[in-house]
């Protein structure tokens, strides 16, 4: 497979990669949900990169803070690896968002990293005040040719049902709906909370994604 940078065209694909997503799909599948050093993560890139190889991932987003500076040193690394099956790399960020008054996380992915709509959120650190709403920093992915997910909806101040019909109505794509709200060894998304989400994507017709959301050094595992 050649491992080239994720546009536009991408994204179909990218959808139906989400639409097949299911309970099972993470961590040794797909996982869309990844830090490294360049934000808040533990992990050179290299290292994610050797993990993925070795679990035998399919497709994965370095999901950094406001920050794809992993994603472009994760790519240089695959398209350096000898031929051989790589697990397709899409771009990715993790956008601090004001919904409902409650701070969230809207996480993007497959957009155009060159993007102008992009940049203001490329800076290492979280909007403030207009740009900081979330029907703004799901308009700027949408203009970069990407998509926008709803992180990890059970963990916020706001009722799940209050922040994902919001979602919906500013345009999120996708909510984050196979997540283990823990750091359970080994990882699985949260049972309650997944039939919850799962109940509530379906309802608003939205794609449905999973990640570890690792911070830590094993790509397997939140911490």
């Amino acid at each position: 497979m050649i491992v080239t940078k994720t546009l536009q065209t991408d994204v179909g694909r990218l959808k139906e990669i989400f639409q097949s997503i299911t309970a099972e799909s993470c961590p040794h599948a797909y996982n869309f949900h990844l830090h490294t050093l360049h934000s808040d993560g533990r992990l050179e890139p290299q290292q994610l990169v050797q993990q993925a190889i070795k679990a035998g991932l399919t497709s994965l987003a370095i999901t950094d803070h406001h920050s794809v500076d992993g994603y472009w040193s994760a790519l240089e690394l695959l398209q350096a690896q000898p031929s051989q099956s790589l697990p397709q790399l899409w771009t990715g960020i993790e956008i601090t968002s004001k919904l409902l008054e409650t701070q969230v996380h809207i996480l993007g992915y497959g957009f155009d990293p060159h993007h102008a709509a992009l940049q203001s959120y490329l800076l290492g650190s979280a909007p403030a005040g207009h740009q900081a709403q979330a029907n703004q920093v799901i308009t700027a992915l949408h203009e970069a040719g990407g998509l926008a997910v709803l992180a990890h909806p059970a963990r916020y101040r706001r009722s799940v049902k209050e922040l994902v019909s919001a979602a919906a109505q500013a345009g999120i794509d996708g909510i984050e709906t196979f997540y283990c709200y823990g750091n359970k060894d080994p990882w699985e998304p949260s049972p309650s909370q997944t039939n919850t989400l799962m109940r509530l994507a379906n309802q608003h017709n939205l794609l449905q994604t999973c990640g570890t959301d690792t911070h830590g050094l094993d790509i397997c595992r939140r911490l």
